[in-house]
This record gives structure tokens, C-alpha cells and sequence, in this order.
């Protein structure tokens, strides 16, 4: 029996491959880089000294650590108010969004009607209006309703930019859990709300939780908004961006510290619930 010679093996599409898998890496690391390098000298900037600051060049590790930028910053008129205020909006309207968002997502997931799909898009629309759009018309209905210049006020203008994204998501989370399942539990006796509450809301919980952090960042890091509908209640992005004309250099290094720092411990803290759009956990 003659020995039979085997064709060369094609390795071009593992190196390809391999190119591919190098590129996608090396353009991961260059867009982390691009978005942690400003948070890095700023967080060297806010824990520097007064004389540091004026340093140029500015080293990339921190040599002398001084806490005399963030001091200044926290003992500025209004500054602990303006943090509390953030922290409490940004509270509300993740539950509001929530609580108004994830009903219109489940529906979204499991109802077919008419016009459904025109509805998405008119969501998508509402998201891709301009803030002074909806700042200027609700800042006008707050002053005849009397809750002008209130943590209410900020607070439905950050729920009304949060639902469409908390619509879709939710949505999406949905979707992803087994019709089968709920139906299952309606053969054993649950009525359709009872389904949905012990079954789906369950299975779902680690997508809301991510919805509900993305919520929580977008009201944290929103400034416009804030601003329009508040003079003397301002959260604490809208007091620094107001500040910024008249503010020292420490001032607004510390400032910007100071609004990155809390949606990075959120997110660091709801780390184990962070999702893709089909629900599976990143532990």
C-alpha cells in the first residue's frame, strides 16, 4: 500500500485571524487609553498641591500627594448641597424610570399591536431631540405648577431623557427571557401578573440593574437640564459647570474629580450585574 501525501496545510486563515484577534485588542487598548487618560490627570490634578498644578510639564505619577485642591473644593458654598442634590436625583429617577420604563418594555416584548414598530421609532426620536428642547417648554410648566428650583424639578427632566433608552433596553432584556417559562407558571395557576413578577422580574433582574446603572450615570453626568430648571437647588455637574467662568484652576480640577469619582464606585459596586442586551451576567 503506497504512502499517500498530504495536501500542505492553508494556515493564511489563522494568521488572519490572528491579525484580527491582535487588531481588535490593540484597538481596545487605544480607545480605554483615549477615555481613562483624561481621568488620570485630572484625579493627579484634584490630589496635587496648589504649586504642583502650575508644574509643566505634569508627570503622569503622582510624586507629592496633597489633599489641599479637594479641601478647597468642598468647603465652597454649596458644594455639599449641590452632591447631595445629584445623589438624591439620580436615586428618583432611576426608580421612575423603572417603575415607568420596564412596564412599557415588557409590552414592547410580548404584545404584538398596530403601529409597534412605528412606536420604537418615535422613542428613538424623542432621545434624539436636543436637551434645550425639553429644558425650555417643562422649565416653563415648573413655574406654573410652583416646582420650579426643586430636586422634583431636575428629577423629571432626567427621567424624561432616561425612558426612551430604559424602554428599549428593558425591552430587549424581555425578549430574551422564555415565553415558555411564563407560560408555564400560568398552567400552574399565576395570572399574568404573578407570572411576571415571580418568573420574569426575577430571570430579568440582572439587565434592570444594568438599565438602572445606565440610568443613574446619565442623571449624574447631565448638566444642561439641571441648569435650566434650577437656580439655588443645583446638583452638583450644573454648580460646577456655573462655576467654571469665575473658578480657579483647583477649583475645577477638584470639581471634575469629584463628578467622575461616584458614578465609578456605582458602577464598580454593580459590577456583578453589568449585562449585555441579552441578559448575561459579567461576574
Amino acid at each position: 500500500m503506497s504512502d499517500r501525501v498530504l495536501p500542505p496545510i492553508d494556515r493564511a486563515p489563522l494568521r488572519r485571524r490572528r491579525w484580527r484577534s491582535a487588531g481588535t485588542q490593540v484597538a481596545c487598548v487605544a480607545v480605554t487609553l483615549f477615555m481613562a487618560l483624561p481621568m488620570v490627570l485630572i484625579g493627579l490634578a484634584a490630589v496635587s498641591s496648589r504649586a504642583a498644578l502650575n508644574e509643566f510639564p505634569k508627570p503622569l505619577i503622582l510624586t507629592e500627594f496633597s489633599a489641599e485642591t479637594l479641601s478647597a473644593f468642598f468647603r465652597a458654598t454649596g458644594t455639599f448641597l449641590a452632591f447631595a442634590n445629584s445623589l438624591l436625583v439620580g436615586v428618583y429617577t432611576m426608580f421612575w424610570s423603572l417603575v415607568v420604563g420596564a412596564p412599557a418594555g415588557y409590552a414592547l416584548a410580548r404584545y404584538v399591536f398596530r403601529g409597534k414598530d412605528t412606536y420604537q421609532v418615535f422613542i428613538l426620536l424623542i432621545r434624539a431631540l436636543p436637551i434645550v428642547v425639553l429644558s425650555v417648554p417643562l422649565a416653563t410648566m415648573f413655574l406654573r405648577i410652583d416646582v420650579y428650583d426643586t430636586v422634583l424639578a431636575v428629577t423629571l427632566v432626567h427621567t424624561t431623557l432616561a425612558l426612551p433608552t430604559t424602554v428599549l433596553i428593558t425591552a430587549s432584556i424581555f425578549v430574551a427571557v422564555p415565553v415558555d417559562v411564563e407560560e408555564a407558571a400560568q398552567v400552574f395557576g399565576c395570572t399574568r401578573w404573578q407570572a411576571a413578577r415571580k418568573i420574569v422580574v426575577p430571570m430579568a433582574l440582572p439587565g434592570l440593574t444594568a438599565s438602572s446603572i445606565f440610568t443613574f450615570v446619565l442623571s449624574w453626568n447631565e448638566t444642561l437640564g439641571a441648569t435650566i430648571v434650577t437656580l439655588g437647588h443645583r446638583t452638583l455637574p450644573a454648580q460646577v459647570l456655573t462655576s467654571l467662568s469665575e473658578a480657579s484652576a483647583p477649583y475645577r480640577f477638584a470639581g471634575g474629580f469629584a463628578l467622575i469619582i461616584p458614578a465609578l464606585v456605582f458602577i464598580f459596586v454593580m459590577r456583578r450585574y453589568l449585562v449585555n442586551m441579552w441578559g448575561t451576567t459579567l461576574r
